[in-house]
């Protein structure tokens, strides 16, 4: 049992939330919210009650439901084996599509160091794949390497765009802000919801938070309290930092920069401590693609260990990689990478940002829902499950929204990966099904 003096307090967990919510989600979204105007920043308020909801809710699951297995364990609770399937299959391909986005995200950025990259569709593709084999062959070492530098080069996005939340303000002008408030004359409520996928795409990995309660002082309270104050703090961060870029950089400008917030600190200071925030922040996407290349290849495993993958997916290295399944990703992704190629990293990066929504937001409320029965195989009291439903509710309200909102194409794209995944699945559930029938047992003949 771990010694309650080496656990994490409610501090440290919260900061570990923040920290680890922040990623990469931030590093293109000042470009493509500002092609929608000022007026899309009204959707964080929005989206950051939703994810708080959301992030609360999965930590309620953790503390009632301590399997393994995560959102597709939460999900089987109320939708049997074929709702794990189905919650692993969806999310694992979020992940990868997601991986795609954040690569575009880093090649954009690194364009100023390597101008070739931002010269058309083939430069960006190759930079792409590059970027996410590269990451790939990096994970072969193992998780613990794998940890190691996503715990350094994080910082290289919370550095430049939590400072810019708290010095951008000195240089902030209310009078551009205000001509880019709705530079299209979009309606409230289309600005907003075209805006929703954007913002939703910085929260997406608050599902990680409850994964820590074994080593928290006080889980019953710590977890929830730290997965609704640090997907707070993110939000503060997000705001602020999209906010202040909006009254420094004007529209236009900024609509069309493939590095926002390198192009905002050259404007501030200098072009040279301008590249040295985009140098900063390839060096961040570079480390959180590092880290979700290794958790799609776990999810793959874990679900293969389910024998709902194929085996190949569960083999591991003498470093504790799975190698193999790492390289099948690697194929997947680049066949995505290939179906979106464009000239133009900010259009690529929205196709993607809204399609990894969709897959992820399907899992979201099949996890959720799950709260349901865990609640009840819990014999929680009165209080507390009348307190987690009405969270509940708000969090299912916000991702059903959340999903009309990315769109018709991403929506019918989600609607056909969900329906191959029930073929796939029917050919995977008579593998749980006991006794086997007789006809296909060695049974006569009728």
């Amino acid at each position: 049992m771990t010694d309650p003096s080496k656990k994490m307090s409610l501090m440290g967990l919260t900061t570990l939330v923040t920290v680890n919510m922040m990623g990469s989600g931030i590093i293109m979204l000042p470009t493509n919210m500002a092609q929608l105007g000022a007026v899309s920043l009204l959707s964080w308020a929005f989206t950051a009650i939703g994810s708080m909801a959301i992030a609360y809710c999965f930590a309620q699951c953790g503390i009632f439901c301590p399997r393994s297995g995560g959102l597709s364990a939460y999900t089987e609770e109320a939708h049997a084996k074929s709702g794990f399937f189905l919650c692993s299959y969806l999310y694992f391909l979020s992940l990868a599509i997601a991986n795609v986005a954040v690569a575009i995200s880093a090649v954009g950025y690194m364009t100023a160091f390597v101008p070739w990259l931002g010269t058309g569709a083939v430069p960006l593709f190759i930079g792409t794949v590059g970027l996410i084999w590269l990451t790939i062959v990096a994970n072969f070492g193992g998780p613990n390497i794998t940890g190691k530098i996503g715990a350094i080069t994080v910082w290289g996005v919370i550095i430049p765009v939590a400072g810019l939340s708290i010095i951008g303000w000195f240089w902030f002008k209310p009078d551009l802000l205000q001509a880019a408030w709705n530079p299209n004359a979009l309606p409230l409520s289309e600005a907003i919801g075209k805006a929703i996928p954007l913002t939703l795409w910085a929260f997406l990995g608050m599902e990680s938070a409850a994964q820590a309660s074994d080593a928290v002082e006080n889980p019953k309270r710590d977890v929830p309290l730290a997965c609704l104050f640090g997907t707070l703090g993110a939000a503060v961060v997000y705001v602020l930092s999209t906010t202040v870029i909006q009254g420094i950089i004007p529209n236009a400008e900024l609509a069309n920069a493939s590095a926002p917030f390198a192009l905002v600190y050259a404007k501030m200071f200098s072009p040279l401590v301008g590249n040295i925030v985009m140098a900063l922040a390839v060096m961040a996407c570079v480390g959180s693609l590092l880290g979700w290349q290794f958790t799609l290849a776990q999810t793959a495993k874990m679900t293969a260990d389910q024998n709902l993958f194929l085996k190949l997916f569960s083999k591991l290295n003498r470093f504790g990689a799975p190698v193999i399944g790492m390289i099948v990703c690697g194929l997947l992704q680049t066949a995505m990478a290939v179906s979106t190629i464009s000239p133009n990293a900010s259009a690529q990066f929205s196709k993607l940002v809204n399609l990894a929504a969709v897959t992820n937001l399907i899992p979201y409320v099949t996890a959720l829902t799950g709260l349901l029965v865990i609640m009840y195989k819990a014999n929680v009291s009165p209080t507390v499950y009348s307190r987690n439903l009405v969270v509940l509710l708000i969090a299912v309200s916000y991702s059903l929204y959340a999903l009309y909102a990315c769109g018709m194409e991403a929506l019918f794209g989600g609607l056909l990966v969900l329906a191959f995944g029930y073929l796939l699945y029917g050919f995977l559930a008579k593998r749980f099904v006991y006794p086997p029938a007789a006809g296909l047992s060695g049974g006569r003949e009728q």
